[in-house]
């Protein structure tokens, strides 16, 4: 039997730990080898998960001979330029979302995916729950004829993370668009089979933070220093014609008390409504209208089914479970969203 295949995770002190069940799930893989700016959080989690081989240097955690797979879950400015060192070293690569802040960025990942023939992922978790599974399923049978608009939003109140891996541009690439909008937005895309963008119009606002004793239930005040946005809307034409309208939140005066994440898909022959998984339709013959409930998928904590599905795909040799052209399309969008609200006017692609 082949070994395991070697998994190191670069970036250990935050998103990374939903992953780590997954690795430790999977058949095919296990964690060999971390990597960590911050020395403490290295050894920290080091010492939980009981891995030895700790690097304070991400290349030579890359440069690594027992690592086949690298984990990259670091802040987005710095997921393009260690998931092309870790390609061009011959690795696989998971990388958290989005891809990269750049449809550039992206285009140079996929490059190097071309070139070293490995497997490139974006850690598009909420692909893998267990209502977004079986929704998929459904609207691939053709139950809402053709899609013709869609209506996306991941909505927080008061909900910002305030550490300066998110709220400094130089970081994070961008605010809420960046950081949750890339989850509804993919999602939507991909129930809708991936038409290709063609334009933009985008809107962005921070009036919230800017108010005296302004503060984020997640992190305390507001850090003096954020420079993203707050909030972010977008129109967005398809070039199968269909339509798509976008918000997304950190601070907002909203009813949720966490946040509120839904997708509306309207058709031809019927509309979806997601989480609630359910299908609408009408009979014109009978002048009846239905709403039809779902069953959810095979469930599991879906950052770790994301792992465990990326290792069955290396050790297979199948495709990425999630496509890097896929999210080049999503950043694509949210790129022309920040020009659109810069210029105050649409941006053709």
């Amino acid at each position: 039997m082949a070994r395991p295949l070697g998994v190191g995770v670069i970036g250990v002190g935050g998103i990374a730990r939903t992953h780590f069940p997954g690795w430790k799930q999977s058949p095919h893989a296990e964690m060999v080898a971390f990597s960590d700016v911050n020395p403490v959080a290295l050894e920290r989690a080091g010492a939980v998960e009981g891995i030895e081989q700790l690097y304070a240097r991400p290349e030579d955690l890359i440069h690594d001979p027992d690592v086949d797979i690298v984990d990259i879950c670091t802040p987005n400015m710095f997921h393009a330029p260690l998931a092309i060192a870790a390609l061009d070293a011959g690795k696989h690569v998971l990388c958290e979302k989005p891809l990269a802040p750049t449809p550039a960025e992206v285009r140079q990942m996929i490059e190097a995916r071309d070139r070293s023939g490995k497997l490139l992922m974006t850690a598009q978790h909420f692909r893998f729950t267990g209502s977004a599974k079986a929704m998929k399923a459904e609207i691939d049978t053709g139950v809402l004829g053709e899609v013709y608009h869609a209506r996306s939003w991941m909505l927080r109140r008061f909900g910002a993370p305030t550490g300066p891996g998110f709220v400094l541009r130089k970081n994070s690439g961008g605010g809420p668009c960046i950081d949750i909008g890339v989850h509804i937005l993919d999602l939507t895309l991909w129930m809708m089979g991936h038409p290709r963008p063609v334009a933009v119009t985008g809107v962005t606002q921070d009036k919230l933070r800017r108010l005296p004793g302004a503060f984020s239930n997640w992190g305390g005040p507001i850090p003096s220093e954020w420079d993203v946005e707050e909030f972010a809307a977008a129109f967005v034409r398809l070039e199968s014609g269909a339509t798509l309208i976008l918000e997304v939140s950190w601070l907002l005066n909203h009813d949720t008390q966490g946040e509120d994440m839904q997708m509306w898909l309207y058709g031809t022959a019927g509309g979806a409504h997601w989480p609630k998984n359910q299908i609408l339709t009408t009979s014109n013959t009978t002048r009846q209208h239905y709403n039809t409930q779902l069953m959810d998928a095979e469930g599991g904590e879906p950052h770790a089914k994301e792992c465990v599905a990326f290792a069955e795909a290396v050790a297979s040799g199948a495709p990425s479970p999630v496509p890097a052209e896929q999210s080049l399309d999503v950043i694509t969008i949210l790129d022309a969203l920040y020009r659109s609200a810069a210029l105050g006017a649409e941006v053709r692609l």
